[in-house]
C-alpha cells in the first residue's frame, strides 16, 4: 500500500519511461531575475488592506496621540518607535511579497531535459504533473501560484505568495514586527485615555472628544486582533523552522526523510550563518549555501 506521500507524487524512475508531455524547456536565467509577483486579486487586496492598515494606525498615533502631547520626549521617543516598526513591518511585507519562495522551473519535465541530468540507475524522478516540471524532495505545488515551492509552508494571502525557502525568512519578520508595533500601540492607546481622563478631553487631541475616542476604539481593535493573530502566526513559523518540518508536511503527516538537524542549525538555515543584526533586518539577504534545486531519493 502506498504512503500519502507517494500518491499525491508522479514518480518517474527512468527518462527512458517517461511520455512525452506538451512541456516547455526551463526558463532562462534571465528570466528568473525578473521580480516576482502574484497576480492573484484576492492575494492583491489583502495586501493593500495590510498597507493601508498600517497607515491607519500612523495617522491615529501621529495626528491623535504624539502632536497633541505636550511631553515633547515623549513624543519624540514613541514617534521613532513606532515609525522604525511601522518601516521595517512593511519593508518585511515587500520582501516577503516580492521574493521569489523558490519556485521551481516550471515545464522542465521533458525527456530531453531529464535525460540531460545523467541519473544514475535506480534514482527517482518526482514529476509535477500539473506545472509539468521536477519536484525536487519537499516541493509542492501551489494552486495559486501555479508552481511547485520549495519547502512550501503554506500560501499566505495577505503577503500575496507562498511561504517558502527563500522568503519565510522575510514572513517571519513581518508577523514579528506586526506583533511589536500592535502591541506599542494598544499601550500608547491605554497611556492616551487614562491622559484624557485626567485633563480636558478638547486639550488632549486635535480632534473632537467623539471623533478622537472612535479613532481610538478603532486603533485599539485593530491592534488587539493583529497582535492576536501575528503572535501566533509568529510562534507557529518559529516552531515550524526549529523541529524543521513545514506547515504542509504536519498538515499531510508526510514521512520523515531528510537528515535531523538541531534547532540552532534549522534557524541559521532560514535566517543565515553566523547569527547577527541581520536576523533582524529585511534588508539582509540570509547568507546560507541553498540546496540543489533538484534533490533525489535512492
Amino acid at each position: 500500500m502506498k504512503s500519502p506521500v507517494h500518491r499525491c507524487r508522479d514518480v518517474e524512475r527512468q527518462a527512458s519511461n517517461l511520455q512525452l508531455d506538451p512541456c516547455v524547456p526551463p526558463p532562462r536565467l534571465s528570466d528568473t531575475s525578473a521580480m516576482w509577483f502574484v497576480r492573484d486579486a484576492c492575494g492583491i487586496v489583502c495586501g493593500v488592506i495590510t498597507w493601508f492598515l498600517v497607515f491607519y494606525a500612523e495617522f491615529v498615533v501621529l495626528f491623535v496621540m504624539l502632536l497633541p502631547s505636550k511631553n515633547l520626549t515623549y513624543s519624540l521617543v514613541n514617534g521613532v518607535v513606532f515609525n522604525g516598526l511601522a518601516f521595517f513591518a512593511l519593508a518585511s511585507h515587500f520582501r516577503a511579497m516580492c521574493t521569489d519562495p523558490g519556485a521551481v522551473p516550471k515545464g522542465n519535465a521533458t525527456k530531453e531535459f531529464i535525460e540531460s541530468l545523467q541519473l544514475k540507475p535506480g534514482q527517482v524522478v518526482y514529476k509535477c504533473p500539473k506545472c509539468c516540471s521536477i519536484k525536487p524532495d519537499r516541493a509542492h505545488h501551489c494552486s495559486v501560484c501555479k508552481r511547485c515551492i520549495r519547502k512550501m509552508d503554506h500560501h499566505c494571502p495577505w503577503v500575496n505568495n507562498c511561504v517558502g525557502e527563500t522568503n519565510q525568512k522575510y514572513f517571519v519578520l513581518f508577523t514579528m514586527y506586526i506583533a511589536l508595533i500592535s502591541l506599542h500601540c494598544l499601550l500608547m492607546v491605554v497611556f492616551h485615555f487614562l491622559y484624557c481622563f485626567e485633563d480636558d478631553w478638547t486639550k488632549c487631541s486635535s480632534f473632537s472628544p467623539p471623533a478622537t475616542v472612535i479613532l481610538l476604539i478603532l486603533l485599539c481593535f485593530e491592534g488587539l486582533l493583529f497582535l492576536i493573530f501575528t503572535s501566533v502566526m509568529f510562534g507557529t513559523q518559529v516552531h515550524s523552522i526549529c523541529t524543521d518540518e513545514t506547515g504542509i508536511e504536519q498538515l499531510k503527516k508526510e514521512e520523515r526523510r531528510w537528515a535531523k538537524k538541531t534547532k540552532w542549525m534549522n534557524l541559521k538555515a532560514v535566517f543565515g550563518h553566523p547569527f547577527s543584526i541581520a536576523w533582524f533586518s529585511p534588508f539582509a539577504k540570509p547568507g546560507h549555501g541553498k540546496a540543489d534545486p533538484y534533490q533525489y531519493v535512492v
